[in-house]
């Protein structure tokens, strides 16, 4: 089972303190991320992560691929819905194949719990 983690600038403290909290879980899966995200998940947890290019080179795009072709089970993608993002487009592209696919795609930590509560059972 492969899980995608990414995570808006604003938001990337908290995807290392997710990470950090679930990472006995975690560690059981094949994990990848975009850009900065997967660097600083990689230097500070414990993960293993496969690193992509950023969000805005393209990153969204290649987690997109990986759901399209079955390779990805789960997206937790921590958004900041408070600033404005030049990349919006890739963003909605990639929630649209995560709802034709039906892979859950979390945006906030609740949903995110949610998704790892599930796939804990």
């Amino acid at each position: 089972m492969q899980l995608a983690f990414l995570a808006h600038d604003e938001k990337k403290q908290a995807m290392v303190e997710f990470v950090d909290e679930h990472v006995e879980l975690l560690e059981q899966f094949d994990c990848m991320a975009t850009g900065s995200t997967g660097e600083r998940l990689s230097e500070e947890t414990e993960l293993e992560v496969e690193q992509l290019n950023s969000g805005s080179h393209g990153g969204d795009m290649m987690i997109g691929a990986a759901v399209a072709t079955d390779e990805c089970d789960a997206v937790i993608f921590l958004r900041d819905p408070l600033t404005s993002q030049p990349h919006d487009p890739d963003i909605t592209a990639l929630l649209r194949v995560c709802d034709v696919h039906d892979v859950p795609f979390a945006t906030n930590i609740s949903s995110a719990d949610a998704i790892i509560d599930y796939l804990s059972e």
